[in-house]
């Protein structure tokens, strides 16, 4: 006879959206939104991130994947958030939604393990004056530790034109990928400086999950990284 899935066997996915406009979080969010049902989780929508604030809530939810750049979050809703890690909910998300969100609280810059810093812009004789000015050639270099792990697996370098991101990060991290900014003249910095690009953590009986390429939909429609980010949400996610 051929077994039913239970309502306690379906994994949840709960997706928090919200903050800075400029990166699309509706839109970039649904374009995982079908992936994530056709890999069986049942997904809430949520446009506060008051939600993890909500025991309840939390205590059923598999997968917590979060855009939300900038913005603020309460005690009660940032104790929730680490709580339901610790606990094993998984924690996932790109670029500012996740690396750049909250930038008022030290609590949530450990628990992802990663706070955007900058991005670094072209030229000054080559700047127009619009977001255009931050997008840089640059590669994604794959770790040897990213070599080993799922989440890369037959990737090596991807090549972009986006938004370079320069996090500041501490050594709790698995780092899958790196990027490299380079010296330039018009920079103040005098070496080249490796920044992690894709990373896991443990937290509690957690998983954390963290890609920096994503600022528009169309670096998430890249094949290498949307490759990347869907493996990285069943990678983070509760397994029951």
């Amino acid at each position: 006879m051929e077994s039913k899935m239970t309502a306690h066997d379906t994994r949840r996915a709960l997706v928090v959206r919200g903050g800075w406009d400029g990166h699309r979080p509706v839109e970039t969010t649904d374009l995982f939104v079908p992936f994530l049902e056709g890999s069986g989780f049942e997904v809430r929508i949520e446009e506060s991130n008051e939600v993890y604030a909500d025991r309840a809530v939390m205590d059923e939810t598999d997968l917590i994947l979060q855009s939300v750049t900038m913005s603020e979050i309460s005690r009660e809703a940032l104790g929730g958030l680490r709580d339901a890690v610790e606990r094993g909910t998984g924690l996932a998300g790109w670029h500012g939604g996740i690396a750049d969100s909250y930038r008022g609280s030290s609590d949530y810059l450990q628990l992802v393990g990663g706070q955007f810093a900058t991005h670094p812009a072209a030229s000054p004789e080559e700047r127009a004056g619009g977001e255009a000015d931050n997008f840089l050639p640059h590669t994604i270099d794959v770790t040897d530790l990213g070599r080993t792990h799922e989440i890369m697996a037959g990737i090596e370098q991807i090549a972009l034109r986006t938004e370079q991101y320069w996090v500041l990060t501490d050594d709790l991290n698995d780092v899958l990928a790196t990027t490299t900014h380079p010296v330039q003249p018009y920079h103040p910095w005098h070496r080249p400086v490796v920044s992690p690009a894709v990373w896991t953590r443990g937290w509690g009986s957690g998983r954390v999950f963290v890609a920096t390429p994503g600022h528009s939909p169309d670096v998430l429609e890249d094949p290498s990284v949307r490759t990347i980010v869907e493996r990285g949400l069943l990678w983070a996610s509760r397994t029951r």
